[in-house]
């Protein structure tokens, strides 16, 4: 098995090292044939190595940075004025081919206009969308752009469309992964003229389109892929996330009023663990910025050891199915399709 070997920027995201390097073990524990790279300050990161019995395994390394990017950080400045921070040179490892794939916890914005700036984009894509894995009644779903880009053409939808549904077809191991585009009907004379437009563009492509998909079909699991930009996409998604925690909230709530619901609580338990997994967002953390000539995979910043563990994963597997590669012989197929239609 040829190794897989990932950059983490270790110094990223609200917790930094304390979260990567214990993320970074398990990891190594439970991914065959993984190797890292923890980029950040090298003395706690030796330090922290040493805690978790790592300080001498030669499938982990330190690769020093000097500096680090803040969370609230603006993305221009980061990208001028931190060009030896963690984040920074975990791409650049990526770049250089030292690396096959970067995580990080850090500034979304930052990473994604440094990955954009250092990695470029995949030749016919446009621009690169942040994509994640959603639970669902019938299996998962995958639901892109979330952030990258809060305004998007008709032709962005159409390319977010296709990379969706390379990802889901690779890690997900769909045959053919249906897609859907978020509308506010599921009829085809609602939503906007780009919507529309979108909606006529990835109808013509040999993708296996649904149709227009409705906000309750997100977690209806009603498609494989789901297609909207940024803007909706990221307010679709803190909005599920504050559920998730309200709904937990309620429930712990209830149960602790008084005896009878504690004694409720006590028999209801193995049911109130199951709720509780299946909506932790820890088990979906790891974003994909896909579209870029190379992996990098955006844990959420507040990210504990088992959710960070959960985006190195994903970058290895997205390795193992060379995702990147696929996402260019698709957008390849579909621009030759194009031509064809217009001659």
């Amino acid at each position: 098995m040829e190794p897989k070997i990932i950059a983490l920027d270790a110094m990223g995201g609200d917790h930094g090292p304390s979260v990567t390097v214990a993320a970074a073990r398990l990891a190594m524990d439970e991914i065959p044939g993984l190797e890292l790279v923890l980029v950040g300050d090298r003395e706690p990161l030796a330090v922290e190595l040493e805690k978790h019995g790592r300080g001498n395994d030669n499938r982990v390394q330190i690769h020093h940075a000097s500096q680090v990017v803040d969370m609230d950080e603006l993305p221009a400045v980061a990208l001028k004025k931190k060009k030896d921070s963690s984040m920074r040179v975990a791409i650049d490892l990526v770049k250089e081919g030292r690396v096959q794939a970067c995580v990080s916890a850090g500034n979304t914005g930052a990473l994604m206009a440094t990955s954009k700036f250092v990695l470029k984009t995949i030749q016919g894509i446009s621009r690169p969308a942040i994509c994640t894995t959603l639970p669902g009644i019938n299996g998962h779903t995958q639901m892109l752009d979330l952030g990258a880009n809060l305004e998007c053409t008709p032709e962005n939808l159409a390319e977010f469309a296709l990379m969706g549904s390379v990802l889901a077809q690779s890690v997900e191991g769909i045959k053919d992964p249906s897609v859907g585009l978020l509308n506010i009907g599921s009829e085809s004379v609602k939503g906007s003229e780009s919507v529309k437009r979108a909606s006529q563009l990835i109808s013509e492509s040999r993708l296996n389109y649904y149709g227009f998909v409705e906000g309750d079909d997100i977690y209806k699991g009603t498609v494989n892929v789901i297609v909207t930009d940024g803007f909706v996409g990221n307010v679709s998604l803190k909005t599920a996330e504050g559920l998730a925690a309200f709904i937990n909230h309620v429930l712990s709530n209830e149960f602790k009023r008084n005896w009878l619901t504690r004694l409720a609580a006590v028999c209801a338990l193995p049911v109130l663990s199951s709720v509780r997994r299946k909506l932790d967002p820890r088990r979906y953390n790891g974003a994909s910025l896909l579209g870029l000539n190379g992996i990098v995979v955006k844990s959420h910043g507040s990210a504990d050891t088992s959710s960070f563990m959960n985006a190195i994963k994903i970058a290895s597997l997205e390795i193992e199915n060379k995702v990147p590669q696929r996402i260019s012989s698709a957008i390849e197929s579909y621009m030759e399709q194009v031509g064809e239609a217009v001659t």
